[in-house]
């Protein structure tokens, strides 16, 4: 059940992933001697496939994805055994309060683009 990151390495031919999988994030499923199994989403036109692909273990790098939420959920149980109040996951793409900008001892310069003018432009 954990999740790795498949990342072909080229110095280990053998059980070389497909290009396609190359960078894709899965969910292991079956663990072997020399090779995990892999459940990787596979997008073809509109629909996305799970598919479960067999990987030698030098092509497989465990994934970060999950750190930031598991450090978030061992800070709250801490937290909550404190009695404090929780901290909540602030999304990334937050966007900032709205402000007015004030120019100071400057003019503003005007950017709208020029008129077309076909005599300008063809020297008739």
């Amino acid at each position: 059940g954990d999740y790795v990151n498949v990342v072909g390495d080229p110095a280990i031919q053998k059980s070389l992933p497909h290009k396609v999988y190359h960078g894709k994030t899965g969910v292991v499923w079956n663990v072997t001697p020399r090779a995990v199994g892999v459940i990787v989403n596979k997008r073809h036109r509109q629909r996305v496939i799970p598919k479960r692909i067999n990987v030698k273990i030098e092509h497989v790098v465990k994934s970060k994805c999950q750190d930031d939420m598991k450090a978030r959920i061992q800070k709250n149980i801490a937290l909550q055994k404190e009695k404090k109040k929780r901290e909540k996951r602030t999304p990334a793409g937050t966007p900032r309060p709205a402000s007015i900008v004030r120019a100071k001892n400057k003019t503003v310069a005007d950017l709208r683009p020029e008129f077309f003018d076909p005599l300008k432009a063809y020297k008739v």
